[in-house]
């Protein structure tokens, strides 16, 4: 399957910013002050596991999809860089 540069750079674009989201959430979770993630001794809660399983699953997701956009603009790139020399050709 072939990409395009828009999808590519789109989805490159989406991975990177999933990265940013959810490492945020991640630290702000960590530090949550409002009882919701820890009890009041100091252990996660229900809530903790599942945002945090949340979080482990979008950032995978979004290194997979991250990871295809960046292959897409890698391939992108070579063709770009072989078809350059061949645009130039005087015939």
């Amino acid at each position: 399957m072939k990409l395009s540069r828009r999808v590519s750079w789109f989805l490159l674009a989406f991975g990177v910013w999933s990265w940013f989201i959810w490492i945020t959430f991640v630290k702000n979770l960590w530090q949550d002050g409002s009882g919701l993630a820890f009890d009041d001794a100091g252990d996660p809660t229900a809530y903790f596991w599942v945002h945090l399983v949340l979080a482990i699953t979008s950032f995978l997701l979004g290194t997979a999809v991250g990871t295809i956009g960046f292959r897409g603009v890698r391939a992108v790139r070579r063709e770009t860089a072989t078809a350059a020399p061949e645009s130039r050709i005087p015939g």
